[in-house]
């Protein structure tokens, strides 16, 4: 019987391990939480946690298929536990799919005591699988905050992340501390050139985007940094000129300083501006007496007074209007005896002329004398002898002639059909001559006989 069990048993275990084999090419959405982790920064200094992809990859299972698994995308989503967005403090950055997201951002003095709970949501791209971590942001007071005087420079050959880095951000910072020479340095603040209105660079090689540091120390600005409120650097920044500082070479080795965009701000010296918000009250409205709703009974209203108001005083007043004009236009109408009877007869009598003139001039522009074309002559037929009529008849309106002709047209020609001797006919053409405007006929019958 226990044989028979430890033989099931085996049964049992050897088809799980089949099954698991089988569904092992199944990808499957996980999602898995892992334990909180506490940071401590301190209020007024720059706070960076990087979120590495290390980190996360060994709790995504192994892919099924063949690959990588090293280089899988991972991106993260990064949100206030129990909101879609960050605090308004903190900032997130990842360039690209294979590089470790960054946390950044300056705490202020009202949020110390408060526990910040981030949900970190790492995403692999290839698998499709999530992982969870919560990061706890615990901000701690500090007594060098603020620190009194603060300079924000912008760095034009950096990016944020890079800038970021922590070898990268103590080179800046050991920069400035040798210029100014404090005994307490501490970066404030940093935020990308976009988020300050820039504009993306270019896609050329080493064409940085740009980011301002803001660092502050504890001894008054030094004389290298007041360079720049000198009038004539002030000139060459307005005129788009680079300004000369002594102690650029110190930062131009790694660092390319805008130092027209340099702000130097002494917090002692500026005057808060307090805005006067009325005080709230106790959200009771004041008394204004019993409030008596009105009466059920409302009396009812006659609008016929509206009606005449509304519509029949303005139709009235268009009925009239168009009376006035259908009188006009049609009742006193002057016709044409009546306008003869007005005018004067010797307007009359000029008038009558210039029409005849015109019906003179046009009937005599229809029977002036030109050259005919071939199509309205009379055409000869040598085989009957004949005279075939024209295509067009006399009444041919002449002024709707054709310009261009089937034979080159001179003055005063005419075709006359000839017979030699022999079957063959030939057409010859003679100049027809005038006498006074009157054809000379004997040249025409001397040619008909020849």
């Amino acid at each position: 019987m226990a044989l028979h069990e430890g033989n099931v048993r085996k049964e049992r275990t050897t088809g799980w391990k089949q099954r698991t084999a089988l569904y092992r090419d199944v990808i499957t959405i996980l999602s898995r939480s892992h334990a909180d982790r506490n940071v401590y920064p301190s209020a007024g200094v720059l706070f960076v946690h990087v979120l590495e992809r290390e980190y996360f990859k060994g709790e995504f299972p192994l892919y099924p298929k063949s690959g990588d698994a090293t280089n899988d995308p991972i991106t993260f989503n990064t949100n206030l536990l129990g909101y879609p967005d960050r605090p308004d403090w903190l900032r997130y950055i990842q360039r690209t799919l294979n590089s470790d997201g960054v946390l950044y951002g300056s705490p202020t003095a009202q949020h110390v005591g408060k526990a910040t709970v981030i949900e970190i949501t790492a995403y692999n791209r290839r698998t499709f699988e999530t992982a969870r971590n919560n990061l706890v942001i615990n901000i701690m007071a500090t007594e060098e905050f603020p620190l009194p005087y603060q300079a924000e420079f912008y760095v034009k050959n950096m990016n944020v992340e890079e800038m970021l880095a922590s070898e990268v951000l103590g080179d800046f910072l050991g920069a400035v501390k040798n210029v100014w020479q404090p005994d307490r340095l501490n970066a404030i603040n940093m935020t990308s050139a976009l988020d300050r209105g820039g504009r993306v660079p270019l896609p050329i090689n080493n064409l940085k985007e740009g980011v301002y540091v803001m660092v502050g120390a504890d001894v008054p600005f030094s004389s290298c940094l007041r360079e720049v409120e000198n009038p004539h650097n002030q000139l060459r920044c307005s005129q788009e000129m680079e300004p000369v500082i002594s102690c650029d070479k110190k930062f131009r080795a790694q660092f390319h300083i805008d130092w027209c965009k340099i702000s130097l701000v002494d917090i002692n010296k500026v005057v808060p501006v307090y805005v006067a918000r009325p005080e709230p009250g106790p959200g009771v409205l004041p008394e204004f007496g019993e409030y008596n709703p009105p009466s059920e009974s409302l009396k009812s209203r006659d609008y016929f007074t509206d009606f005449i108001v509304t519509l029949a005083v303005p139709s009235a007043v268009a009925l009239a209007l168009l009376l006035m004009l259908g009188y006009t236009m049609c009742c006193r109408r002057e016709g044409v005896k009546k306008r003869n009877m007005q005018t004067s007869p010797i307007q009359l009598v000029h008038h009558s002329s210039i029409q005849k003139s015109t019906k003179e001039m046009r009937s005599m522009s229809k029977n002036r004398e030109i050259s005919w074309p071939l199509s309205t002559l009379p055409v000869f037929n040598p085989v009957s002898g004949e005279v075939v009529p024209p295509i067009h008849p006399d009444n041919y309106e002449t002024t709707s002639m054709p310009l261009m002709q089937t034979q080159t047209n001179l003055q005063n020609q005419i075709t006359i059909p000839q017979q030699p001797s022999g079957d063959s006919y030939v057409m010859s053409t003679f100049r027809r001559l005038e006498v006074n405007g009157i054809p000379e006929e004997r040249k025409v019958a001397e040619a008909l006989n020849l």
